[in-house]
């Protein structure tokens, strides 16, 4: 009899409809929650619940991602299901999307999957508290923290932000770092739930192969775009009209090397570069195939 796999997923958002997407064309019934399901279009082939209603798709899931950032009430899926998490009898597999900032500021230092984490905001404690319930079910399950970087792809990257006039191009030396197209966060994560795993905790990093400066990101943007880039603006003349999460993210500085991850899951980035990913974006507009890096060591 074949091995059972159905995928939950709390929290059909950006990422996760990528990850709903890919997992039904590998041939997993897929079940997705969203607080508003007439408000959504799911992917062909999920099952749209609401939140409330994800109790009955535990009883039969295999695979279980979640993709919903906590509140200050804590984790959202944890705090309505903790219990039925434990209890689901054919629970294999848990993944969270997590993010790269429970590291903090590293000033501009590498960390990788084995650095210990860094609670400097409120953010963040929340976060690596988040990821501390999750790894509590490691003694039953396999269980994936993902920390995921700057996610961008189609619709969401800074070539919209260009076209929009809302881009900025704040200049700030030796901040750069690492973002993560979303079509490698699905891929990533559906490679993670086809292996054969014990019961354990797992930290895996989603990030690509070369964290750069905003500022450069967008002056590619608009070359890309035939555009003049936005007027550079200094982050001190900046950090006064920013917002709470823009100064976070901003305080922060370190690089995110995600080279063990790829190891592990033997899976290597598509978009291994923001200017891999933004060309893509763009050849997926004009409805051309994209471009993909190829591993030649690993094709």
């Amino acid at each position: 009899m074949s091995e059972r796999r159905h995928l939950l997923i709390f929290g059909l958002g950006y990422s996760g409809a990528a990850v709903a997407r890919d997992a039904v064309a590998a041939g997993f019934q897929v079940t997705a929650t969203s607080r508003d399901p007439k408000a959504r279009t799911a992917p062909s082939g999920v099952a749209l619940v609401a939140f409330e209603a994800a109790g009955e798709a535990l009883s039969s899931a295999s695979h279980v991602l979640a993709t919903a950032p906590p509140s200050e009430a804590g984790d959202p899926a944890l705090a309505a299901f903790a219990a039925r998490l434990r209890e689901a009898p054919h629970l294999r597999w848990v993944g969270y999307l997590s993010t790269t900032g429970v590291y903090g500021d590293r000033q501009g230092g590498w960390v990788d999957e084995t650095s210990d984490v860094s609670a400097l905001s409120s953010r963040a404690a929340r976060r690596i508290a988040a990821e501390r319930e999750w790894a509590r079910l490691a003694d039953r399950c396999a269980v994936d923290l993902f920390r995921v970087a700057g996610i961008y792809g189609p619709g969401r990257s800074i070539l919209d932000d260009l076209r929009a006039g809302r881009a900025r191009r704040v200049i700030k030396p030796g901040h750069a770092f690492g973002r993560v197209h979303r079509d490698d966060i699905a891929g990533a994560v559906l490679a993670a739930m086809q292996q054969t795993l014990s019961p354990g905790l797992r930290v895996l990093h989603l990030a690509d192969d070369l964290p750069e400066e905003s500022a450069i990101v967008t002056a590619h943007g608009a070359e890309l775009l035939g555009l003049t880039p936005p007027q550079a603006i200094a982050y001190e003349d900046a950090l006064p009209g920013m917002g709470e999460m823009a100064r976070s993210f901003w305080a922060d500085n370190r690089k995110v090397a995600s080279r063990l991850t790829q190891e592990i899951l033997s899976y290597r980035w598509r978009y291994p570069t923001y200017r891999e990913g933004l060309s893509a974006i763009l050849a997926e507009e004009r409805g051309e195939q994209p471009e993909q890096h190829i591993d030649i060591a690993r094709a």
